[in-house]
């Protein structure tokens, strides 16, 4: 039962830790950003960093809550034909531990998604920069389906690919990949597509609806016996 109880609260661990790096590192990108007092000091070093505290703390707990399982696995072990008293003081410490892990991790966690703070326009940014790669196999089956070899045309795009990499890498310039296959004749069957071919849209799948359907067919029924709860809920405030 421990081990069961432990583990739960362990797996949450990780879903936490995972959601905060993630964080952590759309943070490093300046596409979003976890919440910021007035006047919180971000770096004691560096004045203008405004570190994820917040998630840093979230993934530090949620690495001590995620191997507390291990005391209940190894406890679970050496009961000795159901004989043994030599669990109840770690079990005194251990769950403790863990439930109070939980709740500190869970509060901090909710602070960060009430207040998360993103940038549209970086994200928008950052998409034009890498789009244009993305986008090569969607102009590749389009000239195919014109009639093109894809062997031919995939040679195309890796050499015009490789080049405007290396405007981007060795330079530090912009993405110029669109530029070179509205110049290059090879693809001209195509250049009236091409805006088409680049709609962002276009690249995530059933994302929108996979959502949809697992808020409505998972999380809202999970939620439906504490309704009572959460329309009680207070905002999560936190000492940074």
């Amino acid at each position: 039962v421990d081990v069961d109880f432990v583990a739960a609260l362990a797996s949450f661990g990780a879903t936490a830790h995972r959601i905060a790096t993630d964080i952590r590192l759309l943070a490093n990108l300046k596409e979003l950003e976890e919440p910021f007092e007035r006047d919180q000091i971000g770096s004691s070093a560096m004045a203008y960093k405004r570190n994820p505290m917040r998630c840093e703390r979230i993934c530090s707990l949620a690495r001590h809550l995620m191997v507390l399982v291990g005391d209940t696995l190894q406890t679970a072990s050496v009961q000795w034909l159901e004989r043994t008293l030599d669990d109840s003081a770690n079990r005194r410490i251990s769950i403790p531990e863990a439930c109070l892990t939980a709740d500190i991790v869970l509060a901090t966690l909710q602070n960060v998604a009430e207040g998360l703070v993103v940038y549209p326009q970086v994200i928008a940014r950052r998409i034009r920069s890498e789009l244009p790669f993305m986008a090569t196999e969607n102009f590749i089956m389009a000239m195919v389906r014109n009639g093109g070899d894809r062997q031919e045309c995939h040679e195309q795009i890796r050499v015009l690919s490789h080049e405007a990499a290396a405007v981007v890498k060795q330079q530090g310039g912009d993405n110029d990949l669109i530029e070179r296959v509205r110049a290059c004749a090879y693809f001209a069957p195509i250049r009236d597509e091409l805006d088409a071919l680049l709609d962002p849209a276009t690249f995530i799948g059933r994302a929108p609806e996979q959502v949809d359907r697992f808020l409505a067919d998972f999380v809202a029924p999970a939620l439906a016996p504490y309704a009572h709860v959460v329309a009680g809920k207070k905002p999560a405030e936190l000492s940074v």
